[in-house]
């Protein structure tokens, strides 16, 4: 590529929103600024946000769709609170996103789409680019239309396939604006068009023009330049948490040296686990898409029975579903693990917004006492280990485990150190074999326990003499039979019961970052971690005394934390749901916890949870 001529500006981070049409390639765009900023080695996190519809009309507000890119030459820890540059494809996505800006941003819109039809599905009686709505902005009206068809006048595609092109265009534009490599992008067309010439070209010709545009336009004075990130040494891969929790179940596997089998029932945001786990069938990956629910999780602990690593995936309507087979697998005692990508409810709710709204379904919703380990990742990048520590803890201790991300995470990125495989624990299994299995009389004894993790023996079907009743009836405590005695429920109820919390006690301390005691401790769980540690950091600096536990674990909730609450003035619980978490530690620890809720399917800024704290302490 030409040098160019415009000025360079150095900064530390930028937000970068693209926004337009579910037509226009906004997720696409995005996710191609995405690598292009990992290969200039920054620290980034994203917020795709789409809508529920496969495709929604075209202009309307509710058809938007965005994604929203934060990077730096520092730690990034959220996608950003207010938005540097907002690319504006039509007038409903400036219209739905123009708020997010901060004062003095820039906002790219594209003048084509800005005719009075296009204004009227948006709303607007006068267009927002002649009654000073963009005063205060840095503006840039840049005819993305004309000028796509314009570079591609020589191509044979027909109009509406260059139109489609326009979103490249769009992209080189700002890729030139902040300095980033074109060639990542490049090589994405190439390969991903490659069977088809004219639609490579034409991508390819419109980025170009795109990137060069910037240098003949009076508009842009300046280009930005982000330095790459200070990270640890290492190969690093952007990875999204779906991606990562799909490379995690693999890794369990591997350890195990036991085979995976998913079954699962389509549903977003969960659905890109299924098409991520399906590449890796040549290390023993079997994926099944069932009919429904109730199937996949059911097909999920036969595998399980048979041997294999039973896994299945859903969102909130599916946990609901659900339910009955995960008593099931807590009655049987079989290994399997539950993932739920979480999203705004309740019922169908919004389909592709986030929330962390299933919590208390994971610990209580099933009948009887049937307790479960729940555990919830913090990042993208730490699903891989959260999945594999989920398939860990099902195979030593015979349980099934619930595994909380959300649709943040799911679909977010981040920069993901690709850790040292021969560093992950060892997984140990062994199955039940009648030289060492408990006998009575030569009948094997399916619910003799091992006396640390008291995990039942793993007996595999068609196995000689160790035929054993399997079913959702009470067992008897040894012999596994069927048993309706009173004593014998309540012994198998408190040992299930004890199973699970015995999981803790091989816990790590507790980490609170920040203060280790003061005037406010806050406590959050999965996907809120970035938000709620800039904004410690934030009252830190201006001389609150303020701590932070991030919960991985749910149940067991780890050792030490009564008394880490005890040691802080106040206890703010921030949680994207009406206020869960904050419920089950006040039934816990007798504090009086305050909640901050957040059901708005987005995740919180760093500045909602700074000010929460902030007013915590004048209230006192």
């Amino acid at each position: 590529m030409i040098d160019s001529l415009t000025p360079t500006h150095a900064i530390d981070d930028v937000v970068v929103l693209f926004a337009g049409d579910s037509g226009d390639g906004m997720q696409l765009t995005g996710s191609q600024f995405t690598l292009a900023t990992a290969h200039a080695r920054n620290d980034l996190a994203t917020l795709p946000d789409f809508p529920a519809e496969i495709r929604a009309p075209a202009g309307t507000l509710y058809g938007v769709s965005g994604f929203q890119l934060h990077f730096g030459s520092s730690a990034v820890l959220t996608p950003g609170d207010e938005v540097d540059l907002l690319v504006a494809m039509n007038p409903a996505a400036l219209k739905v996103h123009l708020p997010r800006v901060r004062a003095g941003g820039a906002v790219l819109v594209n003048t084509n789409a800005f005719g009075a039809r296009d204004l009227s599905l948006a709303g607007y009686d006068v267009s927002p680019l002649d009654d000073g709505t963009l005063d205060g902005y840095e503006r840039h009206d840049v005819e993305l239309t004309r000028l796509t068809h314009e570079a591609l006048s020589e191509s044979e595609l027909s109009k509406q396939e260059i139109d489609r092109a326009k979103n490249m265009f769009a992209l080189g534009l700002a890729l030139w604006m902040y300095t980033r490599p074109i060639e990542p992008a490049r090589s994405w067309i190439a390969q991903k068009f490659a069977a088809v010439p004219e639609i490579r070209d034409a991508n390819r010709r419109a980025l170009d023009k795109g990137y060069h545009y910037g240098d003949i336009s009076e508009s842009f004075v300046a280009r930005y330049e982000v330095a790459p990130a200070a990270l640890p040494p290492g190969t690093y891969r952007a990875i999204t948490g779906n991606a990562a929790l799909a490379l995690g179940l693999v890794a369990a596997a591997q350890k195990s040296g036991l085979d995976l089998f998913y079954g699962t029932y389509p549903i977003t945001p969960a659905s890109d686990l299924l098409h991520a786990l399906a590449k890796y069938k040549a290390y023993g990956v079997k994926t099944f898409q069932a009919e429904d629910e109730i199937a996949a999780v059911g097909s999920a602990i036969g595998a399980s029975f048979g041997g294999a690593i039973g896994v299945t995936a859903t969102s909130g309507p599916g946990m609901a579903l659900k339910g009955e087979f995960i008593g099931l697998a807590t009655m049987v005692e079989l290994p399997l693990v539950v993932v739920d990508v979480q999203r705004a409810g309740p019922s169908t709710g919004m389909p592709t917004k986030t929330e962390q709204s299933d919590l208390l379904m994971a610990l209580y919703g099933r009948n009887g006492d049937a307790p479960t380990p729940v555990l919830a990742p913090k990042t993208p990048g730490e699903c891989f280990l959260a999945a594999f520590h989920a398939v860990r803890i099902a195979l030593e201790y015979m349980t099934p485990v619930v595994l909380l991300s959300d649709g943040y995470l799911g679909n977010g990125s981040e920069p993901w150190l690709l850790p040292d495989a021969d560093a992950l624990p060892d997984i140990k299994v062994s199955f039940a074999a009648l030289e060492t299995a408990a006998l009575d009389d030569g009948a094997f004894l399916p619910y003799v326990r091992d006396p640390e993790t008291l995990a039942r023996g793993w007996a595999t079907p068609g196995t000689a003499g160790l035929e054993h009743r399997i079913g959702g009836i009470e067992k008897d405590a040894r012999t596994g039979g069927v048993s309706y005695d009173p004593e014998n429920h309540q012994r198998m109820t408190e040992t299930r019961a004890e199973k699970v919390a015995r999981i803790a006690d091989a816990f790590p301390d507790l980490e609170v970052e920040g203060d280790a005691e003061g005037d406010v401790l806050v406590v959050g769980w999965g996907s809120t971690y970035g938000a709620l540690k800039k904004a410690v950091a934030s009252a830190r600096a201006d001389g609150l005394a303020v701590g932070h536990v991030h919960l991985r674990w749910l149940n067991p909730l780890p050792p030490g934390l009564g008394g880490v609450l005890g040691r802080f003035e106040h206890v703010l619980v921030p949680e994207l749901n009406g206020g869960q978490l904050v419920h089950v530690l006040r039934d816990r620890f007798l504090v009086p916890a305050r909640g901050l809720s957040k059901v708005q399917g987005i995740p919180f800024t760093a500045r909602e949870v700074e000010a929460a704290i902030v007013d915590l302490t004048r209230d006192a």
